[in-house]
């Protein structure tokens, strides 16, 4: 590890500014391991693949979703118990049928960024 100059920069630091900049940029980020939880989340193709049909079809049941995704109603309750064990994803009961929706925003923005977009109802 080389030197530090007394600003904490590396004496062998091309850039001293950017160094201290990017530093900046870290100590900016209150809650960095908030954003590593949610990147390993959504980094997972099965928990993404239900967010995006959440986010187009709030309300969905398991039964739904499964059928949705070409999975078992197993396999997609599973993950939707992590995911609404980290508050992304709300449950409310219609009967004997549970429904999901997304319920987090920061999520939900996400989405947005990465193209999903929410369904046009047809008025009868």
């Amino acid at each position: 590890m080389t030197k530090p100059n007394s600003d904490g920069s590396p004496m062998d630091a091309f850039d001293p500014e950017h160094v201290a900049q990017a530093r900046a940029a870290l100590d900016a980020v209150d809650d960095l391991g908030d954003w590593v939880q949610r990147f390993d989340l959504l980094g997972d193709p099965t928990r993404l693949r239900i967010l995006l049909c959440m986010h187009r079809a709030p309300g969905i049941c398991v039964t739904d979703l499964s059928f949705a995704l070409g999975m078992t109603a197993t396999s997609v309750s599973h993950a939707l118990r992590l995911l609404r064990n980290e508050g992304w994803v709300a449950v409310q009961r219609d009967g004997k049928k549970m429904t999901y929706r997304l319920d987090d925003e920061i999520v939900h923005r996400m989405l947005h960024e990465l193209g999903a977009t929410h369904a046009h109802h047809v008025h009868e």
